[in-house]
């Protein structure tokens, strides 16, 4: 499959997202900026974090994004994996735990 939903090019279009809302692309921008610089995290964590939670939510254009970063960063590829691997487990924690409501849920119908 040569063609996906997601074109690897739009990442580079990222920054256009105030054409259409200046003052909120903006406020963004500016906020996205100030979470990654330096503070009582250093940028090589931050871009870790970033890794993982951008297969958390499942977006190609972040993995794209701090993959380069993370290795720019010097982070190795097996911390790269490790941080997957924290962000899978919890993320099926997350829906597993959900289950209690589930299961609340049966037994309040079940009386």
């Amino acid at each position: 499959m040569d063609k996906t939903y997601y074109d690897p090019k739009d990442l580079r279009k990222f920054g256009k997202i105030t054409e259409w809302s200046e003052e909120l692309g903006t406020k963004f921008f500016d906020y996205y900026g100030q979470v990654f610089e330096e503070g009582e995290l250093t940028a090589r964590e931050k871009s870790l974090i970033a890794l993982a939670v951008s297969h958390a939510v499942h977006c190609p254009y972040c993995i794209d994004a701090y993959t380069g970063d993370a290795l720019k960063r010097g982070i190795t590829k097996g911390e790269m994996m490790e941080a997957v691997h924290v962000a899978g487990a919890i993320q099926a924690g997350a829906t597993l735990v959900h289950g209690v409501q589930m299961m609340n849920k049966v037994n309040k119908l079940e009386m």
